[in-house]
């Protein structure tokens, strides 16, 4: 049995079956690809050094924007840090691929905390959201026996 489009009988003898199926399996898998996506995950930590996780939020003043002779107030931005006792993977290597436009600046790849183990999230370019912004990337920051995570940032 075939899964292919039956066209309209007009349009099969107009000879148009073979364009339209063409289009069909060019379009069959078509899908935009996520901003980011894990592409790998170290193993769990052994039974006895199961990582504890907690997550707290704080938010920030909000900030006033002047554009022009405007002023604007941002709402404040929403800040979340993890906190877990097991130390963040090494860097991965990461295939740079080639630059969108002048414009466009390289995310840099980082490992996050999700599902109760670390997910490596992969680089990729970005336009900033201004001219003269600059990114703060992502971060793990040791602090006694605990790492945190900060969440990168445009400033």
């Amino acid at each position: 049995m075939s899964h292919l489009p039956v066209l309209p009988p007009a349009a099969q003898s107009a000879g148009w079956s073979v364009p339209f199926l063409a289009l069909g399996f060019v379009f069959a898998g078509c899908a935009s690809e996520p901003d980011s996506h894990v592409v790998s995950a170290p193993p769990p930590p052994p039974p006895n050094t199961r990582a504890v996780t907690t997550t707290t939020t704080t938010t920030s003043a909000p900030a006033t924007v002047v554009v022009g002779n405007t002023a604007y107030v941002a709402s404040a931005p929403v800040v979340s840090t993890t906190v877990i006792t097991q130390a963040p993977p090494a860097m991965q290597e990461e295939v740079v691929l080639a630059q969108p436009s002048s414009q466009h600046v390289w995310l840099a790849g980082y490992w996050t905390w999700r599902n109760d183990r670390y997910e490596w999230m992969a680089g990729h370019w970005e336009m900033p959201p201004s001219s003269g912004s600059a990114w703060v990337a992502p971060r793990w920051e040791r602090n006694g026996s605990n790492y945190r995570f900060y969440e990168g940032y445009w400033n």
